[in-house]
């Protein structure tokens, strides 16, 4: 039995008390509530979401989906070193597996971005996705889902990113435009509206989104290859599409992601054979290698492997590779194999030359494997 009156920190008032429980980073949490029912209903209550939100004490989150988690979300917390799943997005999809989504944080929110909602009824092998342009939002204060101002184009398989605070979103296809969109768009969080822009020179799908110095780059699924050496770029400030040449080192049917940090130096993982961190130089455009992802050591086979299906993500100043799978093939020659999938997660500091890898804390249990979907959310 707890006194009812009794402080949440004794000797110190309750206002002082919040304030130094407001700053230890969300991944205490779950220790922090069981402490005692005080604290457990302080952390849970609107006043403890509100003061933080009004210190902007959001925290440091890397968000990630994994393809069999049932569309629950896991967040990795790097104060704590630990990671716990997110509430469930509300849903009338609940039964179906998103795909073809974008995720951005931006003005300390997380946004997962429209996409497609793939039924996996066995009876029904060939049923249409159902494409969406719907926004969901989670708030880190709260650590809740919430619905915000739907896109004005359903799309999946787009090109996505956030420059000076606003979303913009280009590309992508649906069910009424199945060979690429044109169209594109651009999302103020402070007004929670969504206005048109002017369209793309070329319709686009597969595509990526990458914002590099105050632009907005759409790399299409064909971009590193020799026939297709163009980028579409949107500069916010006019609103005016060019099109760039531009040589990346990959195409976009490749294991492959790109991460921005400090507005000017481009990280993307090439696997050719084995996995390549790669940066450009920002003047010349040329690129070079960093350093290789490590190979998967597991402990009950001989020799390392290479990963596949893993996230790649910046948070901070580091890189973080995540997930994914590998083949353990079996050693009699018999040419079979198993597939394992992987909660390993990797961090490095791409700036220290040579690069070194340690290991975090692997991602939660149901959450190992692919990764569908990846993005961090900094305190600034």
């Amino acid at each position: 039995m707890e006194p009812v009156n009794q402080c949440a920190i004794p000797g110190l008032p309750d206002d002082l008390a919040l304030r130094c429980l407001a700053k230890l980073s969300h991944g205490h949490h779950g220790v922090l509530e069981t402490v005692s029912t005080k604290w457990r209903d302080l952390i849970r209550s609107s006043d403890f979401a509100s003061f933080k939100a009004r210190e902007g004490w959001c925290g440091n989150w890397l968000f990630v989906l994994t393809e069999g988690s049932s569309n629950e979300w896991v967040a990795y917390d790097p104060e704590a070193d630990i990671w716990h799943p997110l509430p469930k997005i509300p849903t009338t999809h609940a039964d179906c597996k998103h795909a073809g989504f974008s995720c951005v944080s931006v003005c300390n929110r997380f946004l997962v971005i429209g996409g497609s909602y793939v039924p996996h009824d066995p009876e029904f092998p060939h049923q249409k996705p159902s494409i969406t342009n719907e926004v969901m939002q989670f708030d880190p204060y709260r650590k809740k889902w919430s619905s915000v101002a739907s896109m004005r184009t359903p799309r999946s398989h787009f090109a996505c990113c956030v420059i000076s605070g606003k979303v913009y979103v280009a590309g992508g296809f649906n069910l009424s435009c199945t060979r690429g969109l044109a169209l594109a768009e651009v999302y103020d969080p402070l007004t929670d509206k969504w206005e048109e822009l002017p369209p793309m020179l070329n319709p686009q799908m597969n595509c990526l989104g990458l914002s590099y110095k105050g632009k907005f780059y759409v790399l299409s699924d064909r971009v590193g290859l020799p026939d297709q050496k163009t980028s579409e770029v949107l500069s916010p400030a006019d609103r005016n599409w060019c099109t760039v040449e531009d040589i990346w080192p990959f195409s976009r049917e490749m294991q492959f992601a790109a991460q921005v940090i400090g507005d000017d130096r481009v990280y993307t993982v090439v696997d050719l054979g084995e996995s390549l961190i790669k940066t450009r130089y920002a003047d010349k455009g040329e690129w070079y290698n960093v350093g290789i992802v490590p190979s998967v050591i597991l402990p009950d086979h001989p020799r390392p492997l290479e990963a596949f299906g893993y996230g790649f993500a910046a948070l901070r100043h580091e890189l973080y590779i995540m997930g994914g799978k590998v083949l353990k093939w079996e050693e009699s020659g018999a040419g079979r194999f198993d597939i394992v999938k992987l909660g390993l997660v990797r961090v490095c500091d791409p700036s220290a030359m040579p690069l070194t890898w340690r290991e975090i804390k692997p991602m939660c249990g149901s959450s190992y494997g692919s990764i569908i979907g990846c993005a961090s959310l900094e305190e600034r």
